[in-house]
Order: C-alpha cells, then sequence, then structure tokens
C-alpha cells in the first residue's frame, strides 16, 4: 500500500525567533540543570568540576571508561543471531539517543552535558540478547529470590556500585528513569533530590515489578533522554529490519504526523517536542504525534519484534542456555569453586578494575546477585562462548547467520 510522504515539519515561526534571541543574547533557560548543583556520593577533591572539566564533563568521561562500557559494541539492539556490522548494537544505540537528545536539549537550552553523560550510560546495565535476554534473567532471578532484573536499574548499580565512579546523582537519577519502553505525552520532573531517595527508588524497582513504571526523571534533561530513547530506535529498527530481510518495504507502516522512515521521525518528533516545550518545565508532545508515536511502537511490534529471531526462531534455545549457566554459576558460588569462570573471570576482573572492590568485600554479596551482575555483563558471544566451554556435550547451539550465507 503507498502512502502520501509525511513532510518533514519545521520549527514554529515564533518558537524559532525565540531560540534565535536566547541565542544572541545568552539568556539561558532557568529549568535548565545547573553544574553547580551537582550532587555526588563522596565528596572527592579530584571530583570538582574546574573550568577543563566541567561536573558533567566528568560524568561522561567515567562512564566512557568504566569496562562496562566497551561491552556496549558487542550486545544486541534488536537483531541476534547474525554476523552483520551494519546493524545497529547497542552501542551505536547509545549513541544515536546521545545525538537526538542533544539536539533536543540545544534548543531548549537545557545542560547538554548532563543529557550526553544520561545517554551514554543509559544501558550499561543491559544483558546480552536485547530485551529477550533482559527477560530471560529476571526470570531466573526471580524464581529464586522473588526480586526482579531490570536493565535500567542495573546500569546505576554498575556505574554507582560495582565499579564505583562517583558518578553523580543527577546523571543516576537519569539513567535509572530513561526507560523508553513507557511512552508519555507530557514527562514532568520527579523529586529525587539525594542519594537517600535514588536507593529507595532502586530497592522498590527490585521488589515491585510495577515500580518501574512510576519512575519520573527529576531534571528536564533525564526527561529528553527518556523521550529520546524511543525516537532514536523506532525508526532505527525499521532501517535494520529492512537491512535483515525481515521488512520488504516500509509500506505496511501507517503515519499520519511523524512518517515512517528514520529520517522523518526523528526531525519531525524533535521538532514537535520543542514546539510544545519551549519556554516549560516540561518535556511534551502533541496529541497528534503522541498517537503517532504509540502507533509507529505498536507496529514495530507487530512487523519486526515479534518476527525476529528471538521469538520465532532460537528464542526458546537461548532461555534454556540462561536457565543452564545461571544455575551451574550459581552452584559454583555456593560451592565455593575458584576454578570456575564466575570466580576467574567476573570476581577476578571486576575487583582489578573497579578500584574499590574487593574480593572479599563482593563475595559477600547475595549469591543470585553475583550471577545476575556476571550474567548480564556478558556479550552475546561472550555468553555463547562460556556455555560451549560449561556444557561441551549440550546439543543446544547458536548458529549465526554468518557474512557470506546469501551467496
Amino acid at each position: 500500500m503507498e502512502h502520501a510522504p509525511i513532510p518533514y515539519r519545521t520549527l514554529d515561526p515564533e518558537i524559532e525567533a525565540a531560540i534565535r534571541a536566547d541565542r544572541a543574547s545568552g539568556r539561558a533557560n532557568p529549568h535548565a540543570f545547573d553544574d553547580a548543583d551537582v550532587v555526588r556520593r563522596e565528596p572527592n577533591l579530584h571530583d570538582d568540576a574546574t573550568l577543563a572539566r566541567p561536573a558533567f564533563a566528568r560524568d561522561i568521561e567515567k562512564i566512557l571508561n568504566v569496562p562496562a562500557y566497551n561491552r556496549y559494541a558487542g550486545k544486541t539492539q534488536v537483531f541476534s543471531f547474525v554476523e552483520n556490522d551494519d546493524i545497529c548494537r547497542r552501542g551505536l544505540h547509545v549513541q544515536l539517543v546521545s545525538r537526538v537528545a542533544r539536539g533536543i536539549g540545544s534548543l531548549l537550552g537545557l545542560n547538554c552535558e548532563l543529557i550526553e553523560a544520561i545517554a551514554l550510560g543509559h544501558d550499561v546495565g543491559h544483558t546480552p540478547f536485547g530485551h529477550a535476554g533482559e527477560r530471560f534473567l529476571s526470570k531466573c532471578y526471580h524464581e529464586r529470590t522473588g526480586r526482579y532484573f531490570n536493565h535500567n536499574v542495573h546500569s546505576v548499580r554498575v556505574l554507582d556500585r560495582l565499579y564505583r565512579r562517583n558518578v553523580s546523582l543527577q546523571t543516576l537519577d537519569g539513567v535509572l528513569c530513561h526507560n523508553g519502553e513507557f511512552a508519555r505525552q507530557v514527562l514532568r520532573t520527579g523529586d529525587t533530590a539525594a542519594f537517600e531517595q535514588l536507593d529507595a527508588l532502586v530497592e522498590a524497582c527490585a521488589a515491585d515489578e510495577h515500580a518501574i513504571k512510576e519512575l519520573r526523571p527529576s531534571t528536564l534533561e533525564g526527561c529528553v533522554v527518556r523521550v529520546s530513547d524511543m525516537i532514536a530506535y523506532v525508526g532505527k529498527d525499521r532501517t535494520d529490519a529492512l537491512d535483515m530481510g525481515v521488512l520488504d518495504s516500509l509500506d505496511a507502516f501507517e503515519s499520519d504526523y511523524i512518517g515512517r522512515d528514520n529520517a522523518r521521525i526523528i526531525n519531525n518528533l524533535t521538532v514537535d517536542i520543542v514546539n510544545n516545550s519551549y519556554g516549560t518545565d516540561r518535556i511534551a508532545m502533541s496529541e497528534e504525534a503522541f498517537a503517532d508515536l504509540k502507533r509507529a511502537k505498536r507496529q514495530n511490534y507487530e512487523f519486526i519484534y515479534e518476527r525476529e529471531g528471538m521469538v520465532c526462531g532460537a528464542g526458546n534455545i537461548v532461555e534454556e542456555m540462561f536457565e543452564e549457566l545461571y544455575d551451574r554459576l550459581l552452584r559454583d558460588l555456593e560451592t565455593g569453586d575458584e576454578a570456575s569462570p564466575v570466580f576467574r573471570h567476573h570476581v577476578a576482573s571486576l575487583c582489578a578494575k573497579s578500584r574499590s572492590v574487593t574480593p572479599e568485600g563482593y563475595l559477600r554479596t547475595e549469591a543470585n546477585q553475583i550471577v545476575v551482575d556476571y550474567l548480564a555483563s556478558m556479550t552475546d558471544s561472550y555468553f555463547m562462548a562460556l556455555y560451549a566451554h560449561l556444557f561441551p556435550r549440550s546439543d543446544k547451539h547458536i548458529i549465526a547467520s554468518g557474512y557470506c550465507a546469501d551467496l
């Protein structure tokens, strides 16, 4: 079915003029987060902002240099079981979120370094195999502890507890509350102003599967990243689905406002958000844009995510592999088998690179949490290699579609 093309929308002329006037006069957005108000868990002198390294530039550098950041490149965004360097991995996804969010934030006069820090760190706690892997790991964890795993909560743990880089409260709050799976037309800021509140939210999400849906970023910058997470993946996932052959064209998608292709979706949602948020204390979309975005997400599920290999291909095998690996690593921990990879790889590497976590202290952590830390840290290929090492006689194998499979 052919559709009339959706136009590239433009800023409201009055809002565009106001933004240009703000920039010319140096007028600041009163709702932007001020670097001077940054809050850190530890009052370390070396973390004080300087002209050369402002507050949130420090957070960006901390996140870029956390070992977990390196593993973004090997973690599924949507498509697993394929060797294809042209499709989006999680490392590119966080860059795309950062680019979209900084574009919106710049137009609104917000703190773009805080935005970048949140965007780059928001998925460092993600599992291998994308959201399917997240579900499988949460199921294993919940069956044994009654608690839940969520990648956004674990991203905070990675930055704040496992590597202890003294990342700011504002960045961690944005990371915790980023979940773009829960769309809202209007995002109003929350009230997390101290680490005690952040810690309570983290615990609430682990204890109650519904708590995550109520999270609200406590800065406008965090709100921008949250909506940009959706903007960055809705259109890009369609581009990848075309490259993968999951889609023949974009004709099946319907749109009245934001468009069907990645470029229009990014442009039109950016423009709409700025038109509806400039000069206010919230981040909002028009009713037309919000309705179209919700439809776009529903259609992505129908035409992409429910057809992709995690559901109709090797998904059941991966779920079984998660269960077997989880059980084996937990048993190794409980029996103190120091020859196990959970000791030799995970504990040894974490403690060597964290700077402040010791083996003795970390091993006092509840055993299920240690297993979760390890499995969530893995790339897709590491997960598969570890499974093959620990279960060499298993008939469960994931055979990725190779570069030359179509030749």
